[in-house]
């Protein structure tokens, strides 16, 4: 009977290692075709899509950053996700710490109404977005850009925040009240010393997710100036631009920064979502 377990067990964890070595190929195999792709000319991808580059070269990219206003989009992009990942970090770590240990009654109902946030997705807020932001004057800006980026972070980070916080000891807390700190000052030097786990979770995750957000930007600015680098490497796809190897060098250059982040800090991400499992 332990051997007939043993070898279902068996059998079952090569069927694991088949579909996710399967899934892995899937997965890189594109990636590593556009990356090898953006380093030839549009004649040999036409004539050799699959084929390595016979003589690599950095035409795409000189022609992508010539054209494409790409070191604009970048630094674009790095303001709009940076100071929106920044300020959505501070108000959730905020509204979780208020939520969790100031022990309002209505604090369940001001959780709910944040997990609500959730549900709402982008397409169906664009044309009332659009419409509030023309009439109070911030369509084409930044700041424009960055508040409904810091709304649609809100309710995941929150989420995680007081999923978090909740397990920090209350006896911490009203230690610090007991030696005269206020709550301001429990705030900056307790909840986000002992909360970078979750601060990193929730920092990479949000950034991430602004750095590949199209919609808004391509909807709620019209100058070349204010726009971020997916929706300035869209412009290449059009329909009177056929030129593969500088849409595959301009997607590289909006890719590549997410896999450095990623590789750099998954591990961060795995222990902000594990300690904040083991705290619920």
């Amino acid at each position: 009977m332990d051997h007939r377990m043993k070898t279902i067990s068996h059998g079952w964890t090569v069927t694991a290692y088949i579909f996710l070595i399967i899934f892995t190929l899937i997965t890189v195999l594109p990636v590593l075709w556009m990356l090898y792709s953006s380093f030839k000319p549009m004649g040999e991808i036409m004539m050799h899509p699959l084929r390595l580059p016979s003589a690599p070269t950095l035409a795409n990219y000189r022609k992508a950053f010539e054209y494409g206003n790409l070191v604009v989009s970048f630094l674009n992009s790095v303001f709009y996700s940076g100071i929106s990942t920044v300020s959505t970090v501070l108000l959730a770590l905020g509204a979780g710490f208020a939520l969790t240990k100031f022990g309002y009654k209505s604090s369940k109902v001001y959780f709910g109404f944040f997990t609500l946030g959730l549900l709402i997705t982008v397409n169906s807020v664009i044309t009332p977005l659009f419409i509030m932001e023309t009439s109070t004057g911030l369509y084409n800006t930044r700041l424009g850009v960055v508040l409904p980026y810091i709304a649609f972070g809100l309710p995941m980070a929150i989420l995680l925040s007081t999923s978090y916080i909740r397990g920090i000891p209350d006896a911490l807390i009203e230690a610090a009240v007991i030696d005269g700190a206020d709550y301001v000052q429990i705030f900056w030097k307790i909840i986000l010393i002992v909360s970078t786990p979750v601060m990193a979770t929730m920092a990479i995750l949000t950034f991430l997710g602004n750095w590949n957000e199209f919609l808004m930007v391509f909807t709620l600015t019209s100058g070349d100036n204010m726009r971020s680098l997916p929706v300035s490497i869209n412009s290449f796809a059009g329909r009177l631009n056929e030129d593969y190897g500088l849409q595959f060098a301009a997607l590289v250059v909006g890719t590549v920064p997410m896999f450095i982040l990623y590789l750099v800090a998954h591990e961060s991400v795995i222990k902000g979502f594990g300690e904040g499992a083991l705290k619920e």
